[in-house]
């Protein structure tokens, strides 16, 4: 009696997610910080605050006496002039504070983390932009004639300044363009950065 045959698995490819060579069509967005403290204390402020107005509306319209400190606020407000030094910093404080919270629910935030390409639609990656930095430093230490290599990740560029103590500066200049620019394709960001690379000889120690 012959029993039929297993399909061999192992020969079939698996729905693996990878990073794809082409672009893709979707597109990425950076990554948005939680900020937890600053959200907590505006939320604990907004509330003591409320809960505190509140209670002594609810208080006054019960014929109790205001709070001290709603009186006094009154009677500062009714009587210290607009251009008072104090009312003027206190003023600037809150526009500063208010635009501060503005910037943080208007931006992402995380400037440290890359987007990555999207290879699959449940898959989400970010590279840090110090381990990038390192990793392009490593290609370009690769190329003959590189001395040190100093090379900054920003989320639109990445600048690299490499010194060289022989081969033509030019020559030099091509290979490390060339290794970094296949470095860069090689992280997979979402956005491929503007590479820009100056090469130099070491200074004289007099």
């Amino acid at each position: 009696m012959t029993t039929p045959e297993r399909p061999n698995r192992a020969a079939e490819p698996e729905d693996v997610p990878v990073l794809g060579d082409g672009p893709d069509t979707e597109r990425v967005r950076r990554f948005w910080s939680v900020r937890r403290i600053p959200a907590a204390l505006l939320a604990a402020a907004v509330l003591g605050g409320a809960g505190l107005l509140l209670y002594d509306v609810a208080a006054v319209r019960a014929d109790h006496s205001a709070m001290s400190w709603r009186r006094e606020l009154a009677d500062e407000l009714a009587t210290r002039p607009l251009d008072s030094a104090t009312i003027l910093a206190v003023a600037g404080a809150v526009v500063l504070l208010g635009v501060w919270l503005l910037v943080l629910a208007a931006t992402p935030g995380l400037r440290a983390v890359l987007p990555m390409r999207r290879a699959h639609p449940d898959l989400r990656a970010g590279l840090d932009r110090d381990a990038a930095a390192l990793t392009l430093r490593d290609r370009a230490m690769e190329v003959s004639g590189v001395q040190s290599v100093k090379v900054r990740v920003g989320r639109a560029k990445v600048d690299a300044r490499a010194v060289s103590h022989f081969r033509p500066l030019d020559d030099v200049r091509a290979d490390v363009q060339t290794a970094l620019t296949a470095g860069v394709e090689e992280l997979g960001l979402a956005r491929t950065p503007a590479l820009t690379v100056r090469v130099a000889r070491p200074s004289k120690k007099g």
